[in-house]
Formats: C-alpha cells, sequence, structure tokens
C-alpha cells in the first residue's frame, strides 16, 4: 500500500511539475498569449495542457545551433543540467508558439544572480529580433530587492519591443542598466539595490542569447526580402 502511494505522489508530482514549467514558458508571452488579454497566469491547469499541446512546436538545437533530430522533447531539456556538461555537449530548448497567423518563437536562458542561479524565457517576434515578452526566476534571490525579476511585473515588463539586434544587424542582447535605461530599444532600468542581480541577468541574456544565434541568423536570412540579402 505504501509503495502505491508514493508511486502515485511521484506521479502526481511530475504531473504539476510538467504543468508548473509550461505556464512558465508561456509566461514569457505575457498578453500576446491570446486575443483577450489573457497571460497564462489566468489558464487553468487543463488550458495550459490543450494550449501547449496544440499551439507549441518543440525543437532541441545542439550546441552549435543546429536542429537535433529525432531527439528529446524541449520541455525535458534542464538547463540546470545541460550547464554541467561540456559546452560542446549541451541542448537547447526552443518552443515555438502559433497564434493565428502569428508565430512567437520562446527560448530559455539560465544565469548566477546574488546568491544562486536565475532564470528565465524570452519570447520573441515572428522577426526573431523584437521581444514580444519575458519571464523570469530565481532561487535565493533577496526578497525586495533581486527576487524582483520575479515578484515585480513591471520588471519583466519592459523587455517588450526590446530588440537584440540592433541596426547594422549585429547582435547586441539588451541590456539591465543601473540608473535607468539609456538606449530604449536595448536596455531596460535595473532593479534599484540589486545591482548583482540585475547584472546577472545582464550576462544571462547575453550569454543564453547567443547561443541560439545560429539558428536566428539562418531563420532572419530565411525571411529577409532577396533585396536586404544583397545588400
Amino acid at each position: 500500500m505504501l509503495a502505491g502511494m508514493r508511486e502515485a505522489i511521484k506521479t502526481k508530482a511530475a504531473e504539476n511539475e510538467a504543468i508548473f514549467n509550461k505556464r512558465a514558458i508561456l509566461l514569457s508571452l505575457g498578453k500576446n498569449l491570446s486575443d483577450n488579454g489573457q497571460t497564462a497566469a489566468d489558464l487553468t491547469d487543463a488550458q495550459v495542457l490543450e494550449m501547449f499541446d496544440k499551439q507549441v512546436e518543440q525543437i532541441v538545437l545542439d550546441a552549435n545551433g543546429k536542429k537535433v533530430e529525432n531527439g528529446p522533447k524541449a520541455e525535458s531539456i534542464d538547463l540546470a543540467r545541460e550547464r554541467k556538461k561540456p559546452e560542446s555537449e549541451r541542448l537547447l530548448p526552443l518552443f515555438i508558439y502559433t497564434k493565428g497567423s502569428e508565430k512567437f518563437y520562446i527560448l530559455a536562458v539560465r544565469g548566477n544572480g546574488l546568491w544562486d542561479e536565475i532564470w528565465g524565457s524570452i519570447a520573441l517576434k515572428s522577426d526573431l529580433n523584437t521581444v514580444a515578452g519575458a519571464a523570469f526566476d530565481h532561487k535565493g534571490e533577496t526578497p525586495g530587492l533581486g527576487a524582483e525579476i520575479k515578484d515585480n511585473p513591471s520588471f519583466p515588463a519592459q523587455f517588450e519591443g526590446r530588440q537584440i539586434y540592433n541596426a547594422a544587424g549585429d547582435f547586441v542582447s539588451i541590456i539591465v542598466r543601473k540608473g535607468g535605461a539609456v538606449d530604449k530599444t536595448h536596455e531596460v532600468d535595473g532593479i534599484s539595490g540589486a545591482t548583482v542581480t540585475s547584472d546577472g541577468v545582464t550576462v544571462m541574456l547575453q550569454n543564453g542569447l547567443m547561443k541560439y544565434k545560429t539558428f536566428i541568423d539562418e531563420m532572419r536570412a530565411q525571411t529577409k526580402p532577396m533585396g536586404q540579402l544583397i545588400q
């Protein structure tokens, strides 16, 4: 009986964890998730599972940014475990969310805050440059300070509309600027009193998004008009 109960609890815990992770990924879309302004926080567990099943394509990339054929599902990739592997063996999850004729590309990033690891999901619009939304989490940042990356919705909200490439087509990522953003295209305001965490988010984005650059560049090249490619 005890063995059966343990197995039942283990199965339920795994299901709950899967729902939690899928909701966290969808949270990066913000209000882009639906036409009625709902975010992933407004969905029931059943709705999260249904939306993820019907509207999300899962892709796994290797360390060179190439698609892994017949590999694991993207949702099974744990960046905390991947970081412990040799860099050449690491895998990256990529999620493509389709809403009508729109596509959003959700990238996973992970880094270090003041006390422990921080992580997040960045959703890019179909141009693979403009941020549609972002969601962050942490393991042990200080409440009211570094923990604001998750607890204060105004922090991730700043990322919407920012761009990770400049006008020349160079990858520049997004900087979390202490004292306030200067370049409103590629910077957001840092968190007051949480310089180390803010810097950690900057480094996390620079390093994490760079890992997707090969894939992004190839996709962007495919969608550019021929005239732009010639230039």
